[in-house]
């Protein structure tokens, strides 16, 4: 009976969203304490702190392309998009366009993609979003980079991993640009 309400909770997931639920359906499936824990996962990855959603979804974005550029970050972009984040803020996003981001969330965006690299120089953009945010905020943009990494690896460790994909943004079919990315991880690397 507990499988069957889970199952049902994810299916009403997949039509809210359009998005493929059966790695999830797998877990509840195969071993349901597994499944329970990885539930017992989501209150870290939908804590919001004292965030406005378009920091936090700055945070959750980047930190997904970094790891995905498929039905996992198109799943977080109709999410952003239901909790009121623009479309044009997500674009800018995704496509790492930081002029068009207003300074705050340009800020966010550049840490994720220094802490998701291991740059040194997340240090001096931590302070600022200390001064902006409080502790509060640094923990709940932590939480928004660490977990929302572990829905893409989990997906392709159990072999649901998709090849990268356009995102669908109102009329709009964009490529998610993980340049940034790719010059941090150098970076990192010499």
């Amino acid at each position: 009976m507990m499988r069957y309400v889970l199952n049902k909770m994810l299916l009403r997931l997949q039509n809210r969203y359009n998005y493929d639920v059966r790695y999830q359906q797998d877990l509840l499936q195969t071993d349901l304490a597994a499944f329970l824990k990885f539930m017992a996962f989501q209150s870290m990855s939908s804590h919001q702190g004292n965030l406005a959603a378009a920091p936090l979804y700055a945070a959750r974005l980047r930190a997904i392309i970094f790891e995905d550029c498929g039905p996992c970050t198109q799943l977080v972009v109709n999410m952003a998009l239901e909790a009121g984040v623009s479309a044009a803020m997500l674009r800018a996003i995704i496509e790492h366009d930081l002029n068009q981001l207003p300074e705050d969330i340009a800020l966010v965006v550049q840490f994720t993609e220094l802490v998701l690299a291991h740059q040194p120089e997340a240090d001096l953009l931590r302070e600022k979003i200390l001064a902006l945010w409080g502790s509060k905020g640094l923990m709940a943009i932590g939480f928004a980079i660490s977990s929302y990494r572990v829905y893409p690896a989990l997906k392709y460790a159990l072999g649901y991993g998709k090849a990268c994909s356009r995102i669908q943004l109102n009329d709009a079919s964009l490529v998610p640009n993980r340049a940034a990315v790719v010059a941090a991880e150098a970076a990192n690397v010499e």
